[in-house]
């Protein structure tokens, strides 16, 4: 199977600076990392420096590659200054912002307080204004070309139950993308979006289905092609779309998730059949592990 190699040349981002934000983990690492072998410089960030530190380490060791470690809680904009200043200081202007950084948990949306519903918000949706305005501002003013690639979801547009905070801020994410592709075209400034379906993780599927439920809700079974994506599949989207090569493409939102919101729409619709006493025991491990 071809699909889970490499897909670009190998110096298809080289001396182009990306910046990634929750990039020390999970599907981050892993389209950084793949950038790295395609020649870019990389800023990682995240709000864990340990994390950021040993994937940092790992990447570079793997690749031969430049990665730059920053800590930034996205909801700051000082922090969002921070990571850019850092980054010019480092590597020069950035050529590209990947607003990756997310925030999610199941949850039957009566059970939600305001405060766990804007906690979603504060990260993904208004997280992501913050790196874009920072980064396209900058752009603009040094009259510099960039990219924004912002990491969504196929239920940003179709909605989806039980994850109905996240499906407001990535719907946000969505009108977002769309916007600045008309607006901030004519400086040179892409924007797109990618819609990943199933890409586990171990870290954050762990999180987001605890438990059994990861098992009982099998995710392949909802997709047309009988499984999940692998996460080359997705790193060579994500390289294509910052590179060059996809120079007259601005304001899409490519769906990769093997026909799943086809099928059937809105991801976790499925979840209907939990009863109300298994979503008791589900909080109480969530609340758990946040204390872990």
């Amino acid at each position: 199977m071809m699909y889970n190699q490499p897909m670009l040349r190998a110096d298809a981002l080289k001396d182009k600076t990306v910046v990634i934000t929750g990039g020390g983990t999970g599907l981050g690492k892993a389209m950084g990392t793949y950038f790295l072998k395609l020649g870019a410089n990389l800023v990682i960030t995240s709000r864990k420096y340990d994390v950021l530190e040993k994937a940092a380490d790992e990447m570079e060791n793997k690749t031969g590659g430049k990665v730059l470690p920053l800590v930034c809680d996205v909801r700051d904009p000082e922090q969002v200054e921070k990571v850019l200043h850092q980054t010019i200081e480092k590597f020069g202007t950035p050529d590209v912002l990947l607003n990756n950084a997310a925030g999610n948990f199941i949850s039957p949306t009566e059970r939600l307080s305001a405060n766990a519903f804007s906690s979603i918000i504060d990260i993904v949706l208004k997280g992501t204004v913050n790196c874009t305005l920072a980064f396209g501002k900058h752009w603009i003013k040094e009259k510099h070309s960039g990219t924004v690639l912002n990491i969504i979801t196929t239920y940003a547009f179709t909605g989806s139950a039980y994850v109905v905070p996240s499906a407001c801020a990535k719907g946000g994410v969505l009108a977002l993308t769309r916007s600045l592709a008309v607006e901030w075209g004519k400086y040179g400034i892409r924007t797109n979006a990618i819609a990943p379906g199933p890409f586990p993780t171990k870290g954050a599927w762990e999180r987001l289905l605890p438990g059994d439920l990861a098992k009982k809700f099998d995710f392949k079974n909802r997709v047309p092609l009988k499984r999940v994506g692998e996460h080359q599949e997705l790193c060579n989207l994500a390289a294509f779309l910052i590179s060059d090569f996809s120079g007259y493409i601005n304001g899409e939102v490519i769906s990769i998730d093997g026909g799943e919101w086809l099928q059937g729409a809105g991801q976790f619709n499925g979840l209907e059949a939990i009863p109300a006493e298994m979503w008791d025991m589900l909080e109480q491990i969530t609340r758990n592990a946040k204390g872990s």
